[in-house]
């Protein structure tokens, strides 16, 4: 008898199963059609289609060939350039800098676009590729040359500059004052063309360099490093098991949840958000705000290195589809009218999110994310 009510179960739940992949697949069939005979046209647009915008930041880590790989591929970036910046010489040379007589720092400097990406989100990710407690250089080398600093262009980036600097070292994470200054920029010089991409040109040479060096293992030590293996993706049958309706069309087919009707839209309770497919960690109650316009919006992600800006273009407007990186699911959009001085305003979908409260983020591997909630 017993195993006759297994068995039942078993075939009720295989049952289940192929009746939701029926239904999600005659949804997606009739939500095709809707598409084509609205005749929307959608087209993937590069930054450069998309804004003309342009912002620098210019930021000093030690060796720049080591600050310049971090921020390569980050969707919102132009340009990551490394040269030297802070000294009065005149064109100085590689060689001069090193020997620490210019009064220059290796710098790189990140040309982005503040539509798609923040000034503080590329600091967020600045302070993870260094230490700020050294003030006397960085990691095997050693000189002022080699030491960090944040050259800040206008006042704007000065002040913001100055709050996450604050920040981090209120979160107490390195149990050391922060010494890396907030400077005002002085002008660039760039380095010789073998410096540029030279984790591309020479691999083997500045993996050892890394390594060696002890700058990955000190990162490692203090931050989470994103990885793909850390938060999987489910197959596409767990999804159909574990998610809603609701969930699955925002998720899997960039559908909208009704507004003023969804989880998380008026949340006050302290916590972070993380991504309903793969786990990964998106965004702060900190940074949630009430836009008026009834879905979560934020001023910023915890680190926009889990996220995807995707820049699509439709009959008539263009928006930047924002999608989670691990998870392969779509989120919601971003737009150039948030708050100042970040200015840009997530808005998110609650369907594409599972909120973890303050108190459960201890003993997990979320508690290395409470200090960007407290």
């Amino acid at each position: 008898m017993e195993k006759l009510v297994a068995m039942g179960k078993y075939h009720a739940k295989y049952l289940r199963s192929v009746l939701m992949i029926l239904v999600v697949c005659a949804c997606q069939e009739e939500y095709q059609k809707v598409v084509e005979s609205s005749q929307v046209q959608e087209r993937t647009l590069s930054v450069e289609e998309f804004s003309d915008k342009n912002e620098v930041a210019t930021l000093a880590g030690g060796c720049f060939w080591c600050m310049e790989a971090p921020f390569e591929g980050i969707d919102g970036i132009r340009t990551v350039t490394s040269g030297f910046s802070g000294g009065d010489e005149q064109n100085p040379t590689y060689e001069q800098v090193s020997a620490g007589s210019t009064g220059h720092r290796e710098v790189v400097q990140i040309t982005f676009n503040p539509e798609v990406i923040s000034y503080m989100e590329i600091l967020d990710v600045y302070w993870k590729q260094f230490d700020p407690t050294d003030g006397e250089g960085s990691f095997t080398d050693r000189g002022f040359q080699y030491s960090p600093a944040v050259f800040a262009h206008t006042p704007t980036q000065k002040e913001v500059a100055e709050a996450s600097k604050e920040a981090l070292m209120a979160s107490g994470i390195f149990g050391a004052p922060i010494l890396t200054p907030i400077l005002p920029y002085r002008g660039f010089y760039r380095a010789k063309e073998y410096h540029q991409d030279f984790y591309r040109k020479e691999p083997f040479t500045y993996r050892n360099y890394r390594i060696e060096s002890g700058r990955d293992e000190f990162i490692a030590k203090f931050w989470e490093v994103p990885k793909a293996e850390n938060y999987l993706r489910p197959d596409s049958l767990k999804l159909l098991e574990t998610l809603s309706f609701v969930q699955y069309g925002v998720t899997m087919n960039n559908e909208t949840e009704s507004p003023f009707d969804n989880a998380y839209w008026d949340n006050t309770e302290d916590g972070i958000y993380v991504c309903i497919i793969s786990g990964a960690p998106l965004f702060s109650s900190v940074d949630q705000y009430d836009s008026g316009t009834g879905w979560p919006s934020f001023s910023r992600p915890i680190d926009t290195r889990f996220l995807k800006k995707q820049i699509c273009e439709f009959t008539g407007y263009a928006e930047i589809r924002i999608r989670s990186l691990y998870g392969d699911s779509h989120l919601g959009s971003s737009y150039f009218q948030g708050p100042e001085p970040n200015n840009i305003r997530y808005c998110i979908n609650s369907a594409a999110l599972k909120f973890i409260p303050l108190a459960e983020m201890y003993g997990t591997n979320y508690e290395r994310y409470v200090w960007r909630v407290e």
